[in-house]
């Protein structure tokens, strides 16, 4: 299992790194990119504490943590700077909160995700032909959730994604221990969404290549 997408309480999970990488390893991990929530506010308070813990950890566990964060409701016009000022803080993995229909979020995020160069669009919702296009083209990766509400629109991503040749990962955007997916209930997300039953190792080499490309390779 590799899952890029977590939250810890640097925003709105429920637990510290550690707890969260020593829940992932015993259910078998080889990796988990910690990704809290940020805007300008907090972004300079975030990242480098979540670079500190990743290094520590992976002198000392057996699942690669990868430094990460989430933009989330960031205004469009916004994403770009912020993107930039997050990989220069040490963010490796860098995710923007998709358009997903559970949440108001800015219309416009998506596209402007894509044309910032974001690694993953979180849950991008009633995701356009047109943008899941420029995803392939640019080689961003389209996120399935694992998460009540975010899950919504799985179906409608993955057929889009499919179309346009964009790559898809499944990620469980969690917040606390029972978010967390095991192998069985990740391969039952992604038939789930129409998917068939080898998708699921398919979205795990893609979460492999996304590592490959942000020089993180397991």
């Amino acid at each position: 299992m590799i899952d890029l997408h977590t939250h810890s309480f640097f925003s709105d999970g429920t637990l510290i790194p550690s707890e969260l990488v020593r829940r992932v390893e015993a259910l078998g991990y080889a990796a988990v990119a910690i990704t809290d929530h940020a805007d300008s506010s907090n972004l300079d308070h975030i990242v480098p504490r979540i670079v500190e813990v990743s290094k520590d950890l992976n002198k000392a566990q057996s699942v690669r943590v990868i430094p990460g964060i989430e933009l989330t409701h960031v205004p469009p016009d916004l994403i770009k700077g912020l993107l930039k000022r997050a990989r220069g803080l040490g963010a490796v993995v860098v995710v923007v909160h998709g358009e997903t229909i559970a949440e108001p979020v800015a219309p416009g995020t998506n596209r402007a995700a894509l044309d910032a160069g974001a690694d993953i669009i979180a849950h991008p919702g009633l995701l356009t032909p047109q943008e899941a296009k420029l995803a392939a083209e640019k080689g961003v990766f389209l996120e399935l959730s694992a998460r009540k509400g975010h899950c919504l629109t799985n179906g409608h991503v993955a057929r889009v994604a499919n179309e346009a040749g964009a790559k898809l990962l499944l990620n469980s955007d969690a917040h606390s221990p029972g978010d967390l997916m095991s192998a069985a209930f990740a391969k039952k997300i992604a038939e789930g969404a129409g998917l068939p039953p080898n998708s699921h190792s398919e979205m795990l080499s893609n979460a492999r290549s996304l590592l490959e490309k942000v020089g993180s390779p397991l």
